[in-house]
């Protein structure tokens, strides 16, 4: 079993919080240069450090043909865990020795950052003084600060707009949408969405191959 660092934005740690998110997407980076390429596993080999990874191939009378370097799933396989990685600080832990970390996903005090003399911060009532503060990248997030584990339970690769709607949902799809008769596929619309604010419209339309990681929670954390 290995360990990956993953990135979710505040809203997607919210919902593996409450238990809505179980999938994720991400673009493969290695995408087929023909809409007739098929991609591959290799699950026997000579050369024990291929098991497992994938190449894009193209098929005719005289069988499968490479057209793609080897290339792994870099989130993992089956069994693997992920730590996610989020927005947080810990700038105040002098001030809050009981609450090292803080989390922007958990809109605490977040609304409470204000400048004063010229340094960004929070106004400490517990200790009566202002205390300098600012949120950190999620990216430079240590192992250590993360709070939410989770292990792999399903890998597939797949077209971005193939997602069905219980997919969508389980991308943590929020349980209750504004009600609109006429989108028969609330869920998929409100995925395309998120999908554009993050990657942008031209994304979605360009219908990239995406890998699939499906995950549970590790309780216990």
């Amino acid at each position: 079993m290995r360990e990956r660092g993953i990135i979710f934005n505040a809203e997607m740690v919210r919902a593996v919080l409450e238990g809505r998110k179980t999938q994720t997407r991400r673009i493969m980076k290695v995408q087929p240069e023909s809409n007739q390429l098929g991609l591959l596993r290799i699950t026997a080999s000579t050369k024990r450090s291929d098991i497992g990874k994938y190449h894009w191939a193209e098929s005719n009378a005289t069988g499968n043909h490479v057209r793609s370097k080897l290339f792994a799933c870099p989130y993992g396989a089956v069994g693997d865990r992920l730590w996610v990685r989020e927005t947080w600080s810990e700038d105040f832990a002098n001030f809050y020795p009981n609450d090292r970390v803080w989390y922007a996903a958990d809109d605490d005090r977040r609304l409470d950052i204000e400048v004063v003399d010229g340094v960004r911060g929070i106004f400490s009532p517990e200790s009566n003084v202002h205390v300098p503060f600012r949120w950190h990248p999620s990216i430079h997030m240590p192992r250590w600060a993360s709070r939410i584990t989770l292990e792999i339970t399903g890998v597939r690769v797949e077209r971005l707009t193939a997602l069905s709607d219980d997919d969508a949902r389980n991308e943590g799809c929020p349980a209750q949408l504004p009600h609109n008769p006429e989108d028969e596929h609330q869920a998929r619309t409100w995925f395309r969405g998120l999908w554009s604010e993050i990657y942008g419209e031209e994304s979605w339309q360009a219908n990239p191959w995406v890998w699939v990681i499906e995950f549970k929670r590790v309780e216990g954390q």
